[in-house]
C-alpha cells in the first residue's frame, strides 16, 4: 500500500524529470494543518543552486504536477513552498483500507537484512544500574521495529564475564565470601567482597599479587577457580532474567566474552601474518597512519605480558557474527564514550575485507537533578531494579487514586504497565544523544508526551466500545465531515511513512512523536466529534476512527516496548 507520502513524491520527481529539473527536495508532513496536509521544499532547493527566484520555480514545477486525483490544487506559500491538501474522499478511503490491513499501512522492505544487534551487555558479578536503561530499551525498540519491518533479526547480548576483574572476585569468595548473603542477594554479597578484596590489594601488595594468581589459575583452566567463575555467571544471568522479564526484554543468544576465548590466539596471529597488525614494544597493536583522528591511536590487540583485551575479543565477535551468524548488518548499542573503541573495530572489519554494515548506535546519559549522571546519595549507580520497583510502585499510587473500583489484582497489572511503560517512554522519547534528568513527576504525569497519557487515550477509546456494548463492525466507507475527522484519518495514514523512518537515524523518538501527535488528534476529534450518539452514517464512521486509533496506538506503543492496560 503506497503512502500518501510516497505517492506525493514520486509525482514530484516526475514533474522535476518533465520540468528538465534535477531530482532535489523532499515531500514532508506539513508542520501547520493550516497550509494543507504535505509539504515540499524542492522550490526552495532548486532556487538556491541555480539563484532564482523560488515562487518562480515552484510554478514552473506547478506546471507539470499531475496530482489532481488525490489533491486539491496545489498551492504556493511562504518562501516558496509547495503545499499539498488531501482530498477528504481519498483520506476516508485509505483510512477505510487500514481497518483491513493487519499491517496498519506499514510495507516489509525489500530486500530484508540479517541483522545482528548487540544491545544491554551487562558486567556479571555487578548489579544491572540506571545507565544499562538507555541501552537496553534503544536496543529493544530498534529489535522490535527491525523485525516488524520484515529483517531477519538477531537479539545478542555481548555479556561481560571475563576479565581482570575476576582476580579480586576469586580472591574475595575464597576468603570474604558469607553464604547466607549470597543466597539472600547474590549481587550485592558479589559487588561487597570484589570491593573487600580491591581494598586489600590496594592496601597490602601480597594480596594484589594473590588475586594476580587467582586470575591467572582461572585463565589456566584452574578446576576450582573455574566453578568459582561459573558460579558467578550463573548467579548473575538469573539477576539479569529478573529485570529483563520485567522491561519484557527478550535475547536470542546471550554470548559473553568468555565465549571467544578460544579464538583470541587465532586473532593475532591472522592480523600478523596479514600485516594489519605489528608488534610494538612488546605489544601487538593495528595502527590506522592513514587516518588522521586515529592516527596516534592505535588499537592493541596483545598486550606486552601477552593478555588479550576488549579489542580481541570484539575482534573475534565480528568473526563470529559475520562468518557463523551470517549477519550481513552489526548494530551494537552502547553509550558514546565508547565510540572510539568501536571505529577502530570496525575499521579493522573493513581492513580484513567485511563488507557488511557495521553500525556503532550510541546514546547519551541518564542524569540526576543535579544534571550529573544519577547516583545514590552514597555515590553509586542506581540500580536497575530499583528504579522499576520504584515505577511500580508510583504507578500504584496512581492508579489507587484514579480506579479504587479495579479489583486489587487487577490494579497491580495495570500498575505495573504503567510504571514501566513510563520509565521506557521517558527515554525512548528522547532523541538518542540527549542528556535528559531522570523525573518521577514528568514520566508518571498524564499530561504532556508520556507514556501514561498515551496509553490513556487507548483506554479512552476502548471504554467508548464497552459504553456501546456491541461489536465492531469496519465501516467499508468513511464519512469525514469534521475538520477534527479528516485530521486524524490523516495522521492515521502516516503511521507507515513514520516507523520506517525510525531506522534511518536509530531514532525511536520519531515514532514517539508521532504517538503523541496522533493521541493530540484523537483528543482533539473526541471533543468535537459525538460518537456514540451521533447520527448514522457518521456513528459507524467515527467508531472506525476510534478503533483504528487503538490498534495504531497500540501497536506503536508495542513497537516500542511498551503494553497498553485495558482500564486505567
Amino acid at each position: 500500500m503506497e503512502t500518501f507520502q510516497a505517492l506525493l513524491a514520486r509525482k514530484l520527481a516526475e514533474a522535476l524529470a518533465a520540468a528538465d529539473l534535477p531530482p532535489t527536495g523532499s515531500v514532508t508532513p506539513a508542520t501547520d494543518a493550516r497550509f494543507g496536509d504535505y509539504q515540499s521544499n524542492a522550490a526552495l532547493v532548486l532556487a538556491k543552486q541555480r539563484g532564482e527566484n523560488p515562487a518562480a520555480v515552484a510554478e514552473k514545477i506547478l506546471a507539470h504536477l499531475k496530482v489532481g486525483e488525490w489533491c486539491e490544487a496545489p498551492t504556493i506559500a511562504g518562501a516558496g513552498f509547495i503545499n499539498f491538501t488531501l482530498r477528504t474522499e481519498i483520506v476516508a478511503a485509505r483510512t477505510a483500507d487500514l481497518l483491513q490491513d493487519e499491517r496498519l499501512g506499514v510495507e516489509k522492505v525489500a530486500p530484508p537484512k540479517r541483522i545482528v544487534i548487540d544491545f544491554g551487555s551487562p558486567n556479571v558479578a555487578k548489579p544491572m544500574h540506571v545507565g544499562h536503561i538507555r541501552s537496553t530499551v534503544l536496543g529493544d525498540a530498534l529489535a522490535r521495529i527491525a523485525s516488524f519491518l520484515g529483517h531477519d533479526v538477531v537479539r545478542d547480548n555481548h555479556i561481560g564475564d571475563w576479565g581482570t576483574q575476576f582476580g579480586m572476585v576469586i580472591y574475595g569468595w575464597k576468603n570474604l565470601l558469607e553464604r547466607a548473603a549470597l543466597e539472600r542477594d547474590p549481587i550485592a554479597e558479589l559487588v561487597r567482597i570484589y570491593k573487600g578484596a580491591n581494598d586489600r590489594a590496594t592496601a597490602d601488595p601480597a594480596v594484589r599479587e594473590a588475586c594476580r594468581q587467582e586470575l591467572v589459575k582461572l585463565q589456566a583452566g584452574d578446576a576450582e577457580n573455574f566453578g568459582i567463575w561459573k558460579e558467578c555467571v550463573a548467579l548473575s544471568l538469573r539477576e539479569f532474567e529478573a529485570a529483563y522479564k520485567i522491561l519484557d526484554v527478550h535475547y536470542d543468544i546471550q554470548r559473553g566474552e568468555s565465549f571467544y576465548n578460544d579464538r583470541l590466539a587465532d586473532v593475532v596471529e591472522r592480523l600478523l601474518k596479514s600485516g594489519l597488525a605489528e608488534i610494538s614494544e612488546g605489544a601487538v597493536c593495528v595502527f590506522f597512519r592513514d587516518i588522521p583522528e586515529l592516527a596516534d591511536k592505535p588499537c592493541i590487540t596483545r598486550k606486552r605480558d601477552g593478555g588479550y583485551n576488549y579489542a580481541t575479543t570484539d575482534i573475534a565477535t565480528v568473526d563470529y557474527r559475520i562468518q557463523d551468524l551470517k549477519a550481513d548488518t552489526v548494530w551494537i548499542v552502547t553509550g558514546a564514550p565508547q565510540q572510539l573503541h568501536f571505529r577502530q573495530i570496525f575499521e579493522i572489519a573493513r581492513r580484513e575485507g567485511y563488507t557488511a554494515d557495521f553500525r556503532h548506535i550510541t546514546h547519551g546519559s541518564i542524569l540526576g537533578d543535579d544534571r550529573k549522571l544519577m547516583k545514590t546519595r552514597s555515590g553509586d549507580n542506581v540500580a536497575l531494579r530499583d528504579v522499576l520497583d520504584e515505577a511500580v510502585v508510583r504507578a500504584r499510587k496512581i492508579v489507587d487514586e484514579k480506579n479504587p473500583e479495579l479489583p486489587d489484582s487487577e490494579r497491580g497489572d495495570v500498575a505495573k504497565i504503567i510504571g514501566i511503560g513510563a520509565v521506557k517512554y521517558a527515554d525512548l522519547s528522547q532523541y538518542r544523544m540527549t542528556d535528559y534528568i531522570f523525573s518521577w513527576d514528568r514520566m508518571l504525569s498524564f499530561q504532556g508526551n508520556t507514556a501514561p497519557y498515551l496509553q490513556n487515550a487507548y483506554v479512552r477509546i476502548r471504554s467508548i466500545f464497552r459504553k456501546a456494548g456491541e461489536e465492531f463492525v469496519p465501516a467499508k466507507t468513511l464519512t469525514l465531515t469534521a475538520p477534527e475527522e479528516k485530521n486524524l484519518a490523516t495522521r492515521l495514514c502516516q503511521f507507515g511513512e513514520v516507523v520506517p523512518t525510525v531506522l534511518n537515524d536509530f531514532r525511536p523518538n520519531i515514532l514517539a512523536n508521532y504517538l503523541y501527535e496522533l493521541a493530540n488528534s484523537f483528543h482533539a476529534f473526541y471533543e468535537a466529534c459525538p460518537v456514540l450518539k451521533s447520527e448514522e452514517p457518521s456513528r459507524s464512521s467515527r467508531l472506525a476512527l476510534c478503533e483504528l486509533s487503538a490498534r495504531v496506538l497500540a501497536k506503536g506503543l508495542d513497537l516500542l516496548g511498551i503494553k497498553v492496560p485495558e482500564k486505567m
